[in-house]
C-alpha cells in the first residue's frame, strides 16, 4: 500500500535528468546522493565562503514527522528537492522556499524485517524518482506527482533481505544493493531496467560452487548465508562502465566458523554495468571477524605517487585504515595502506597490502577478545568528501574506542539474528576525546589537520565546495559545524532540533547558494552515545530525536 499528497507542479523544458546531465551536473543541481559519480561530496559553488559563513542563517526548515535518524541527502534539481526519510517517505519540495510539492509513504508489511529502518536517499532519472524501500522493494515515482509508476520486489524480506542505500542510475539502469548479512542473507547488487522495472542481471557478492571466489569459502551449503551485505550506494567510472561497492562482513560474525578468505565479504567489488560481471576486487580484512562492514564505496580520486599519476581510488575503511588502491578495466592494485585511528588488530600490511593479523585480538567461538579500533571503526558509512582545489579528503573519526566479543556457534534461521556474538564498547586508556574530522592530503599520504570534538563521537558525513568549506554535523550538541578546508578551523556552527546524521548537499537557485541537511538523530548513533555514556557516566546523555530539513544561507 502506498499514498502520495500534494499538488501537480510545472517542469521546466530541461528537467528531466538525462545520462549526460548525471555525467555533467550543473553546477548549482544535486543530482546524486554524493553530487558526481566519482563520489566526492564536491561543489563548484562558491558563493558561500570562508569570509562570509559566520553570516549563514536558516533559510527555511521543514520537520519531516518521523523521529529516528535521518541519513538520506537532499537531492536538487532545477530548484525542485527530493528527499527521503525514515517511515518510508519520499517528499518533494521547493528548495529555495521550502513548500511542499508532494509527499510519497510506502506502508511495510505486517512482521517486515527491518534491522536498520533508514533510508539514505533517492535517485532521478528521466521523470522519475527511485527509491528502495526497506522490505527489499524498489520503486519508482513520477518526479511531477509522486504517484507510483512500478514497483519492484528485489528479494524476500521474510528471510532478512532489506534495503536502505540510495539507488544508484548508470548505464540506463536502476542498481540497488541488499541489506541483511546479520540475518544470514547472501548479498548481492542488482540492476533494474530504469523504464519497465524489469530485472536486468545481478551480481553476487558471496560466490556459488564453481563461480570465481568458491574456493575461499568452506565446502558445502555455506555460502548461502555468507553474507556480504551491501549497505552504501557505489561509485562509477563512466569511462570503463565500471561501478565500486563496498561489500560487508560474512555470515555468521566469527570467521573461524566459515574458514577461508570469504571473498567478497570485507571488500570493494568492481561491477561492469553492462554485463554484471565481477570484474576486480579488493578485500581489506580477510577472513573478517571484527563485524568491519567496508561497506562505504572509495573515492575515485587520481592521485601522485613517487612522480606519477596513479588512476586511484581511496578508501577510509571501518577497519583504520585509509587505502590507496590503482583502479584498472581488470583489477584493483594495492599502493600503500596507513592507519588512520589507533589499530591493534594488525600488525601492519605485507608487500601486497594483506593484513597481517594478530591472533591475539582476532575474535573467534568460544573466545574472549578484545580489539581496536571498535566493531564501529574507525569511520562507519558516513561518507568522506574529497577538495581538488586543497587535494585533501576530509573523514568523520571515531577515535580511542574498542570492542570486545564473545562468540558461541549459531545456527541459521531465515529472519533470524545470525551473528553469534556478544559485543562491549570500550575506550582506549586514558580516552580524551572520540570524534574527530581528518584532512589528509591525497598527494603526499599524510595527515594535515585534525579537529577534535569534547564529549562526542562523529557520526557526521562531510560535504565540501569551492568556497574552501568543509560541512558536516555528526556531533551530539546537534551542532551543524563550517571548517576551512585548508587550515581546519572551525568558522561557524549553528545548533538546530536534534543531531545530524544526514549527509549535506549544496545547490543554487535563481543565483543565490543554499546548504541543506536533514537533523534527525538515532540508529548506531545513538547505540554508540548510550554505550559511551555507560563508560562515562553523564558525558554522553541522549540526544533530542525528530526529523527535519534546515536549509541554510547567507544573510
Amino acid at each position: 500500500m502506498a499514498l502520495a499528497l500534494g499538488v501537480y507542479f510545472f517542469l521546466p523544458r530541461d528537467y528531466a535528468v538525462t545520462a549526460e546531465r548525471l555525467k555533467q551536473p550543473a553546477d548549482g543541481d544535486w543530482l546524486m546522493v554524493r553530487r558526481t559519480y566519482d563520489g566526492w561530496g564536491y561543489s563548484p559553488l562558491n558563493q558561500i565562503t570562508t569570509a562570509n559563513v559566520t553570516r549563514l542563517q536558516p533559510a527555511w526548515v521543514f520537520k519531516t514527522g518521523q523521529a529516528n535518524g535521518h541519513e538520506a541527502a537532499p537531492v536538487i534539481n532545477h530548484g525542485t528537492m527530493f528527499v527521503s526519510t525514515p517511515g518510508q517517505q519520499v517528499i518533494a519540495l521547493e528548495a529555495a522556499t521550502g513548500k511542499l510539492l508532494w509527499r510519497y509513504r510506502h506502508t511495510l508489511p505486517d512482521g517486515v524485517v527491518l534491522l536498520h529502518p533508514v533510508s539514505r536517499g533517492v535517485a532521478l532519472y528521466g521523470d522519475k524518482v527511485y527509491f528502495a524501500a526497506g522490505d527489499a522493494v524498489l520503486i519508482a515515482l513520477n518526479a511531477k506527482t509522486g504517484q507510483e509508476v512500478w514497483t519492484k520486489n528485489v528479494a524476500e524480506n521474510k528471510s532478512g533481505y532489506y534495503m536502505s542505500l540510495a539507488p544508484m542510475v548508470a548505464d540506463g539502469k536502476v542498481i540497488v544493493g541488499a541489506s541483511g548479512g546479520e540475518y544470514g542473507i547472501r548479498g548481492f547488487v542488482g540492476a533494474f531496467n530504469a523504464e519497465t522495472g524489469n530485472e536486468m542481471w545481478r551480481a553476487y557478492t558471496v560466490p556459488a560452487p564453481g563461480e570465481p571466489g568458491s574456493e575461499t569459502w568452506p565446502q558445502g551449503d555455506q555460502w548461502k548465508n555468507g553474507g556480504g551485505s551491501v549497505w552504501v550506494t557505489g561509485n562509477y567510472d563512466a569511462a570503463t562502465n565500471i561501478a565500486y561497492w563496498g561489500v560487508g562482513n560474512g555470515g555468521p560474525w566469527m570467521g573461524d566458523q566459515r574458514p577461508g578468505d570469504n571473498l567478497y565479504t570485507a571488500s570493494t567489488i568492481a561491477i561492469h554495468l553492462g554485463t554484471g560481471k565481477i570484474v576486480g576486487h579488493y578485500q581489506y580484512s580477510q577472513n573478517e571477524s571484527w563485524d568491519w562492514d567496508e561497506v562505504s564505496p572509495p573515492l575515485l580520486i587520481d592521485f601522485k605517487r613517487n612522480g606519477k599519476t596513479v588512476t586511484g581510488l581511496i578508501d577510509v575503511a571501518r577497519n583504520g585504515y585509509l587505502w590507496f588502491l590503482e583502479r584498472t578495466p581488470s583489477e584493483i592494485k594495492f599502493v600503500e595502506g596507513t592507519n588512520y585511528v589507533k589499530h591493534n588488530a594488525f600488525t601492519g600490511l605485507d608487500a601486497k597490502g594483506r593484513p597481517i593479523v594478530d591472533p591475539a585480538h582476532k575474535p573467534g567461538t568460544g573466545k574472549k577478545v578484545e580489539f581496536c579500533p571498535s566493531l564501529s571503526g574507525g569511520k562507519n558509512w558516513p561518507p568522506v568528501a574529497f577538495n581538488p582545489r586543497t587535494r585533501m579528503i576530509y573523514i568523520p573519526v571515531n577515535e580511542n574506542l574498542c570492542s570486545e566479543f564473545t562468540a558461541q556457534k549459531v545456527g541459521y534461521r531465515p529472519g533470524q539474528l545470525y551473528t553469534g556474538t556478544l559485543t562491549t564498547l570500550k575506550a582506549q586508556p586514558d580516552t580524551d576525546h572520540v570524534g574527530e574530522v581528518q584532512a589528509w592530503n591525497v598527494d603526499t599520504g599524510k595527515r594535515v589537520w585534525t579537529h577534535k570534538y569534547t564529549n562526542t563521537p562523529n557520526w557526521g558525513p562531510m560535504l565540501t565546495t569551492a568556497g574552501g568549506l568543509v560541512f558536516t554535523g555528526g556531533t551530539n550538541d546537534r551542532m551543524f559545524h563550517a571548517f576551512d578546508a585548508t587550515s581546519g578551523k572551525l568558522l561557524w556552527e549553528f545548533p538546530t532540533h536534534s543531531g545530524i546524521i544526514g549527509q549535506p548537499t549544496t545547490f543554487s537557485v535563481n543565483g543565490k547558494q543554499y546548504v541543506a541537511v536533514q537533523s534527525g538523530w538515532g540508529i548506531d548513533s545513538r547505540a554508540m552515545e548510550g554505550r559511551l555514556n555507560t563508560i562515562f557516566p553523564g558525558k554522553y546523555p541522549e540526544v533530542p530525536e525528530g526529523g527535519a530539513i534546515w536549509v541554510f544561507a547567507v544573510k
